[in-house]
């Protein structure tokens, strides 16, 4: 009986695969054989998938072609290009139990059509099976290995590279930059998702397909722990070997903005940009915003006004702040700026108190540091408890990984704060000098007509502290300015300030902060 043979080829890029001919090299060898045992050959199927699972295209439709009759046969380089998987596998044989197929010519084994030959067949397909299962299991318990030992097992995010030579992830000096940047802006709170995009962007961080970075993208960069030296695999939280790019408490600061904002807010195009968010309502707490308003007389003359008002979202509370002129609010601002400026002799003198503070701060790091290396030893004593207790099916695993999440990052935290604060033990001093030099020139803000300037002074004095109620504005300073306020009483008082002073130094591990000041 001359038979009709389809010649199908198949090769994947999986790991099973490396060690197999290439489509090229298995083809001319089945055209050898075709040739040599005189098979009559009706078409060459090429297929470029792994066949672990069911559902390849080319495979299906050459059983589809065979059921209607086109062939009768399967030319192949071994049992293994056909399946990989029961179902596949089990489909040839049913073609083979029904007569649709007659013939499997393999170069490499031998097969006949007979209850023998598909019973060593299913045999054949069920090694190819358990090959590919069995490498399956040896490669993820590789993977858990590399876990283990603190290595990423997968692609490095942008700002690493995977080096092919160690086997290992390395900082992308370049890129790491920008990724820092780019933390460092949203953890300001001033920057929106799609502003992250086009800052990366303008960086050269484009996705792979050369397209701008999503802001879905850029929320599972400014959220990826693997930045800071940790990573996540198996929903679970593990220690890296890699070099962290980011300090854990910018990345804090991030993922607290991330949750604060939500949604990004868009301005609309005709809202006032200069006040707005520098203040909150005295009455409910809820923010000041700004609007125009257009007033048209009788003779024709527009004349434009911008309003302050609460944004009065605070269902529970209802707020009688009356709205304040932009004119009025901008006087009020500018007389509390006056009351924080600084004279010049004041400036040298708390200079030199921050210099003599900077030298009694050495002790305090030192003990901070002994108490902090106490705490890491504990906590890698908790470490170890809980994975012993994890291996003995003590603990679910779900708890298992919770606590270990929250004690590595407890454990990270410390290891920055200690090598911060050794590093960096006066980070206090250069904002010290900072304010100095900003509050020196606080009269000729204030006296300026810069709106923006004015709130960008306004909000690094107070922060978050300053209210709107009555129409008057109030506000409490935060450190450098409370501590150097207070601190300047030991240099002289004046009489019309209400500074109420801590007699220690002004660095802030020393100062007492108890007293009030008044910029009512």
């Amino acid at each position: 009986m001359n038979n009709k043979y389809f010649l199908y080829a198949r090769k994947s890029t999986d790991v099973e695969d490396k060690q197999v001919r290439s489509i090229e090299d298995q083809i001319a060898e089945l055209r050898a054989f075709a040739k040599q045992e005189n098979l009559n050959v009706i078409d060459v199927l090429i297929e470029k998938q792994s066949a672990k699972i069911p559902g390849r295209p080319i495979f299906g439709e050459m059983l589809k072609r065979i059921e209607d009759g086109e062939a009768d046969g399967i030319l192949a380089w071994h049992a293994d290009r056909l399946a990989r998987n029961s179902v596949d596998g089990g489909k040839i044989i049913y073609l083979l139990d029904c007569e649709r197929i007659t013939a499997l010519k393999f170069p490499t084994l031998w097969f006949e059509n007979t209850p023998q030959g598909k019973f060593m067949l299913n045999i054949v397909f069920g090694q190819s099976k358990y090959y590919v299962d069995s490498l399956s299991e040896n490669t993820r318990r590789g993977l858990r290995q590399k876990v283990r030992r603190g290595e990423y097992p997968s692609v490095a995010p942008i700002g690493y590279i995977n080096d092919v030579r160690t086997k290992s992830i390395v900082v992308d000096r370049k890129k790491a930059k920008v990724i820092k940047a780019a933390f460092e802006y949203y953890a300001t709170g001033n920057a929106r998702l799609e502003d992250i995009s086009d800052f990366l962007a303008q960086r050269g961080i484009m996705s792979r397909g050369g397209k701008r970075i999503h802001k879905t993208r850029a929320t599972f960069i400014l959220s990826n722990p693997f930045y800071t030296g940790l990573f996540r695999y198996s929903k679970e939280l593990h220690e890296g070997k890699h070099e962290p790019i980011i300090a854990k408490k910018i990345f804090d600061k991030v993922q607290e903005v991330l949750k604060q904002r939500g949604r990004p807010h868009h301005k609309t195009k005709y809202e006032p940009q200069d006040f707005c968010g520098m203040l909150k309502c005295g009455i409910c707490g809820m923010s000041i915003t700004g609007e125009y308003r257009v007033k048209k007389q009788k003779n024709g003359n527009l004349h434009n006004y911008i309003y302050y008002h609460c944004t009065k979202k605070n269902k529970s509370i209802k707020c009688l702040e009356p709205c304040i002129r932009q004119e009025e609010l901008d006087k009020q601002v500018s007389s509390l700026l006056q009351k924080f400026s600084l004279r010049a002799d004041w400036a040298e003198k708390l200079l030199e108190m921050a210099e003599t503070d900077k030298e009694k701060s050495a002790q305090s790091v030192s003990a901070f540091v002994q108490e902090s290396q106490i705490k890491i030893r504990a906590i890698n004593e908790k470490l170890q408890r809980l994975l012993d207790g994890y291996l003995e099916q003590d603990i679910e695993r779900e708890i298992y990984r919770e606590q270990k999440t929250k004690l590595l990052l407890e454990k990270k935290s410390l290891d920055e704060k200690m090598a911060r604060i050794e590093q960096k033990q006066n980070d206090w001093l250069e904002p010290m000098k900072e304010w100095i030099k900003v509050a020196s020139n606080l009269v000729k803000i204030a006296r300026d007509s810069n709106l923006l300037e004015k709130k960008v002074a306004a909000k690094e004095i107070f922060g978050s502290n300053l209210r709107l109620a009555s129409r008057a504005v109030r506000g409490e300073p935060v450190f450098p300015y409370l501590s150097a306020l207070r601190a300047a009483e030991s240099i002289g008082k004046i009489p019309e300030s209400l500074i109420l002073v801590g007699r220690a130094g002004i660095e802030p591990a020393t100062i007492s902060l108890k007293g009030s000041c008044s910029t009512g």
